[in-house]
C-alpha cells in the first residue's frame, strides 16, 4: 500500500537528508571544502550499480561521490558523474536550474575571508547589510566554490 497515503504533505516529509553538487573534479571540490569546513568527510568511492542507471537516467553510469557535513546536520554530496556527456552549467545564480547553499554565521567577516582563503571566488566586494525581505537587518554575501557552485554567507544581528 501507500506509505504516506494518511499523512498530510508536511507530515511526509521527515527532514532535509543532503544536498548534491555535480562537480567536475571531486578530489577539487573536497579540497576546497574540507579545508573550508575543517573536517574530513564521512564517505569517498565510485559507486556504480543498475539503481543509479533507474535513479539518474544515465545508462550504466558509475559516479564518484563524497558526503561531507554541513553545520547543521545536513550532508553535502559532491559527486562527479563519470560520463562525457557533460558541460559545466553557467555560474550565473539567475540562471534555471542553479542553486545556491546558505550558511548562517556569527562573523560573515572571517567566514568571507576564509571562504576566499580556500579558494572560493567573491561575487562582488563582500558582505553586504540587507535592507529588505525576510532577511532585512543581516548582512549577506556570494562566493563561489571551484566548480561555480554559489554559497551564501549570511549573518543576523
Amino acid at each position: 500500500g501507500d506509505v504516506v497515503s494518511n499523512l498530510t504533505f508536511p507530515q511526509a516529509m521527515a527532514r532535509v537528508h543532503h544536498v548534491g553538487i555535480s562537480v567536475g573534479d571531486v578530489d577539487r571540490s573536497l579540497a576546497f571544502w574540507k579545508e573550508f569546513l575543517g573536517i574530513e568527510p564521512r564517505f569517498h568511492k565510485v559507486i556504480g550499480g543498475p539503481y543509479l542507471s533507474k535513479i539518474t537516467g544515465y545508462d550504466e553510469i558509475s559516479l564518484e561521490a563524497c558526503w561531507i557535513d554541513l553545520p547543521g546536520g545536513v550532508v553535502l554530496e559532491i559527486l562527479n558523474y563519470l560520463t562525457d556527456k557533460k558541460a559545466p552549467n553557467d555560474d550565473a545564480t539567475a540562471n534555471p536550474g542553479n542553486v545556491h547553499i546558505c550558511i548562517e554565521t556569527t562573523d560573515i567577516r572571517a567566514l568571507f575571508d576564509r571562504a576566499v582563503s580556500c579558494g572560493a571566488r567573491p561575487v562582488g566586494s563582500g558582505p553586504i547589510d540587507i535592507s529588505e525581505g525576510p532577511n532585512a537587518g543581516a548582512r549577506g554575501c556570494y562566493v563561489r566554490d571551484p566548480d561555480g557552485i554559489t554559497l551564501e554567507l549570511l549573518q543576523f544581528p
